[in-house]
């Protein structure tokens, strides 16, 4: 009977599988810091003061840049090469979270940026559609797919999509467009890991 070295290389293998699952970043160690990698691009997410992230993104073929969202989800401000832009919200933010299944929000928000004057307010909406799993590597996270419309002052969408969000990490771990359509796709980070300090 050969038991003993069917244990042993059980045993060997035991250590490798946790530590590899310590990688996985969590709702506590996320605090810390955490990068989300894709071909192309480098975010690095830090939670700040006040609920908001910050993530710096490190892009293969364009300018770095520097956005601020709100609980990981709801960007408020962004800068790059190419311009800064603060999006101002007319309501408290706050108290749409924590999010929930079924829920909807509109909020109603004003964007400003250096060189451009705002000709009217923009609208983003808000709608929890569910909860659902996501894999990055050999990590899965709970997620919320939250539909998020964006409008114009005349109520013309200007982009549309549903975020995969993480709420353990205050992150969007994908973008699904098109849902439902033969067209339908996922635009999402692939991997996860621990901000070097």
């Amino acid at each position: 009977m050969k038991v003993a070295p069917i244990v042993m290389m059980l045993a060997a293998l035991l250590p490798a599988g946790v530590a590899h699952a310590a990688d996985c970043v969590d709702a506590r160690s996320a605090k810390a810091g955490f990068v989300l990698e894709k071909p192309g691009i480098r975010s690095e997410f830090r939670p700040t003061a006040g609920g908001m992230v910050a993530v710096a993104n490190k892009y293969e073929s364009e300018s770095p840049q520097t956005q601020f969202l709100f609980n990981g989800l709801i960007e408020v401000f962004r800068d790059s090469d190419t311009g800064r832009v603060a999006m101002i919200p007319f309501s408290d933010l706050r108290k749409l979270f924590p999010l929930k299944t079924g829920a909807k929000s509109t909020i109603e928000f004003v964007e400003l940026s250096p060189n451009k004057q705002p000709k009217s307010t923009k609208t983003l909406t808000l709608v929890v559609k569910g909860k659902e799993t996501f894999s990055l590597g050999d990590c899965k996270y709970k997620v919320l797919a939250v539909k998020e419309t964006f409008k114009n002052g005349a109520g013309e969408t200007l982009d549309a999509f549903t975020a995969l969000y993480a709420p353990d990490l205050q992150a969007a771990l994908a973008r699904r467009y098109d849902e439902g359509t033969s067209a339908e796709s996922v635009n999402g980070y692939e991997t996860i890991k621990p901000l070097a300090k």
